[in-house]
């Protein structure tokens, strides 16, 4: 099979720059040790959860391979502290993280050979971050589900790549080769991926989610919240309301109740009129659930044809 090397593979020890989104409910630890297994790097979403059930998930990956594997930490989580030492106790080789700042844990991460790699979405984050001694940055434009930003992964990538030195990953808008090719192009050393990998066999989000996935076409997906708490998923009921509500001018504490909770009614137990379907732009791109080894196959050998075709030209 075809391979690439980059910083981000020699960094975390991995065949291909493929990393899995650290997804709360639905990166688990059978996804992720079914993407590291495949090659690339599967990371556990460690979202609000409590210590105890990120141990369990980690023990499964451990189960399913020796390759490495990392832990996405949020930073708006209650358990923020516990995750950390966690993380360390545990001896994962990497942790992604998003919705805040790792600078004061970092000395302790480092000390115990954790590679951090924050989610950004402006330079001036990324800059910061670079001079607290981060190993890499995600570059995650607005194309991705969930949470996001105001830029586009195609304008976010490059203007990252020139304004730092460690390695950039790009993420959102991406689920096959081309992605994978266009986003290596902008100066990534590495792309995210994570809406592709929620409809796999090894994902354990609920079939009405995947369906939901597949069915959906190029303008399914929509924006809700309000500046600075964008969430990108698919239209229901829930984004219907959100939308309502933000036009009749409800406190933020009232969009936050009506949110609470409703990504796991969503990917765990099937609610599709008001769960929050959290999905990218790519959605339309999705038409199979397949596994995880097939997924990552098909990326890469997406990337060479595509590569192939542009050498060609020359």
């Amino acid at each position: 099979m075809f391979f690439i090397k980059t910083r981000i593979t020699e960094i975390l020890g991995i065949k291909y720059p493929i990393i899995q989104g650290g997804m709360a409910w639905i990166a688990t630890g059978e996804l992720a040790g079914a993407v590291s297994k495949a090659g690339g790097l599967g990371i556990i979403g460690a979202g609000n959860a409590p210590p105890e059930i990120v141990e369990k998930e980690i023990a499964k990956v451990r189960e399913i391979t020796n390759k490495p594997f990392g832990v996405n930490v949020y930073y708006l989580s209650p358990y923020v502290e516990e995750i950390i030492n966690l993380v360390i106790d545990k001896k994962i080789s990497i942790i992604t993280t998003g919705a805040g700042n790792p600078g004061k844990h970092l000395s302790a991460l480092q000390e115990a050979q954790v590679k951090v790699f924050p989610v950004v979405a402006s330079v001036a984050l990324a800059r910061r971050l670079e001079r607290l001694g981060v190993d890499g940055l995600i570059a995650e434009g607005m194309e991705c589900g969930g949470h996001i930003g105001e830029t586009t992964t195609m304008a976010l990538t490059p203007q990252i790549v020139d304004a730092v030195n460690i390695p950039v990953v790009a993420a959102g808008g991406i689920a096959d080769g081309r992605g994978m090719l266009a986003a290596m192009a902008l100066g990534a050393e590495g792309v995210q991926i994570g809406t592709r990998f929620i409809c796999t066999t090894e994902c354990i989000a609920h079939d009405a989610y995947k369906k939901e996935i597949i069915k959906a076409k190029d303008r399914d997906t929509v924006v809700t919240g309000v500046h600075g708490h964008h969430v990108r998923c698919l239209k229901n009921k829930l984004t219907k309301e959100f939308i309502k509500r933000v036009e009749s001018g409800v406190s933020l504490e009232e969009l936050g109740e009506l949110g609470a909770g409703k990504l796991k009614i969503a990917a765990i137990d099937g609610d599709m009129d008001m769960g929050s379907i959290m999905a990218g732009q790519v959605c339309a791109m999705i038409n199979t659930i397949t596994s995880v080894e097939n997924v990552i196959n098909e990326i890469m050998e997406g990337f060479k044809n595509n590569l192939k075709k542009l050498q060609n030209l020359g």
